[in-house]
């Protein structure tokens, strides 16, 4: 074969390639992401795709610690978004991660009713005999869970209202059972900025819970050893910190640090 046939097979290969669907390039890295992000998650992930076309994003969403407990079990998560600190400074400490946990989001807490509230007496209205359900998040699993009962426990109501829970494993079931099988519920404020929620009014169907009544909710992040992609996991990890992802939270009723 001569010379000139050899540069025309290779001047064709490089055409090819280069014309070739971005996907046979693509990479996709798999996000494990506390249920309270889940209504945020989708605009954080196109805005992302946006600036990375390349990168396919797998979100897996569940309790936060149902997601870390599956991480110490093997599962390939490049990165946690968790609802609190706790659950990634364990897998920290674990040495299952690439970087010391850090703050994205701060969380609140929120009533949620089908019906409209009076909620000027606060964590009291919980003690209302027409309230004989109160939907909470499971505190064995989920952070917000566990903030309900210190708001609870702050107000000095948690005793008595005990026998009226209904857990929800993770925050998002917490807000199915608010509006279904309970007469309120305690939830993530995140969840009411959901197109989905747009009927429930503030005020009337829902209001902020106390601040001063349990300690903040920081939610934290960190990135896996597990990573299959650990360079695009970084520019993940990198977008949640931008300014672009922050304005995203605050949409969504979050506070950014």
């Amino acid at each position: 074969m001569n010379q000139q046939v050899i540069r025309k097979n290779i001047k064709f290969l490089v055409l090819a390639l280069a014309t070739l669907p971005n996907i046979a390039f693509s990479s996709t890295i798999t996000i494990a992401v506390a249920a309270n992000v889940s209504y945020a998650i989708d605009e954080l992930k196109s805005q992302f795709c946006k600036q990375y076309p390349d990168i396919k994003v797998r979100v897996v969403l569940g309790s936060s610690g149902k997601l870390t407990a599956q991480i110490k079990n093997a599962a390939p998560y490049g990165l946690f978004m968790s609802a609190d600190m706790k659950y990634p400074n364990s897998l920290y400490k674990d040495g299952l991660t690439t970087n010391k946990p850090i703050v994205y989001a701060q969380g609140a807490l929120a009533y949620l009713s089908k019906r409209d509230r009076d909620f000027s007496s606060g964590m009291k209205l919980l003690e209302n005999k027409s309230i004989k359900k109160i939907a909470v998040a499971n505190p064995k699993t989920a952070p917000y869970g566990i903030a309900a009962a210190q708001a609870m426990r702050s107000a000095g109501v948690y005793d008595k209202l005990k026998p009226k829970f209904v857990y929800g494993e993770s925050v998002s079931q917490t807000v199915t059972y608010s509006i279904t099988a309970a007469d309120i519920g305690l939830i993530a404020k995140s969840a009411l900025f959901n197109p989905h929620m747009s009927r429930y009014k503030k005020a009337q169907n829902w209001s902020c819970v106390d601040t001063k009544l349990y300690k903040p909710i920081h939610q934290g992040m960190v990135m896996l050893k597990s990573a299959k992609s650990p360079k695009d996991v970084r520019k993940f990890y990198d977008f949640i910190l931008s300014q672009k992802a922050k304005d995203i939270f605050i949409r969504y009723g979050y506070i950014t640090l």
